[in-house]
């Protein structure tokens, strides 16, 4: 009897770019539903999330997502992960909201019957159907984030990653978004600096300049974390912020 996958496996993962270590040795294997990421601004967590996603090859290491290698396999990483960026006009391609929910499934090669009809099931799973042929541009950022995700779900990933997607969204765009995710069966991956956001997930880890610092039980990681940030503001060396 072969092993079953792990969900998500990241062996030894570096990244350096233009002489800048990003990553280094970032190791996690977990098949929980609720993972949070966490770090300050410029820890690595957003590159990091790149790297699971399959957008930036890493120098060393891997990265395998429902037992597809990310870097290697562009088409298989499609139905295997998708990232919902921090700002949907960054993500966002098309001018319909039909034709945005095509694009990835036209990426992994399924014919134009199917494409419509996975759009189709996608907004009527959300109630909007509406929407189809809606201009993005008349959207608020909430609903074009909404869009996003639906696009996200329509290629059926087994995980997907969230960077920091409330950010810069009012509290009850951001309650409704949220509401939409908690129902998702879908693995999620959280990309986050707020630990509170994260207390119920099954596991976190704490990135702090490119390195893992601390992995474990979401409660036990956010507490540690939230006691590392407020000693660090205590500080009055602005310089130990840079971060």
């Amino acid at each position: 009897m072969s092993k079953p996958l792990t969900l998500i496996e990241l062996d030894s993962v570096d990244l350096e770019i233009d002489g800048k270590q990003l990553l280094r040795g970032v190791s996690l294997q977990s098949d929980a539903q609720r993972i949070a990421v966490m770090g300050r601004n410029g820890s690595g967590k957003t590159t990091l999330a790149r790297v699971m996603a399959g957008l930036q090859v890493p120098n060393g290491g891997a990265v395998r997502i429902a037992g597809v290698d990310v870097a290697r396999d562009r088409r298989g990483a499609l139905g295997a992960v998708g990232i919902l960026f921090q700002n949907p006009d960054h993500q966002i391609i098309f001018p319909t909201v039909g034709e945005e929910l095509a694009f990835g499934l036209k990426q992994m090669g399924l014919g134009k019957a199917e494409v419509a009809d996975r759009v189709s099931q996608t907004l009527e799973g959300f109630g909007k159907a509406s929407w189809l042929d809606a201009a993005i541009h008349q959207l608020s950022q909430g609903q074009k984030q909404l869009v996003c995700l639906m696009a996200i779900l329509a290629m059926g990933p087994k995980v997907i990653i969230l960077d920091e997607p409330f950010a810069g969204l009012d509290i009850p765009t951001s309650m409704h978004l949220e509401r939409a995710l908690s129902k998702l069966e879908t693995a999620l991956v959280h990309i986050t600096h707020d630990p509170q956001t994260i207390l119920s997930y099954d596991h976190a880890i704490w990135i702090e300049a490119g390195k893992v610092e601390m992995q474990g039980s979401a409660g036990e990681v956010a507490s540690a974390f939230e006691m590392a940030m407020r000693k660090l503001g205590e500080r009055d060396d602005f310089a130990d912020l840079s971060g």
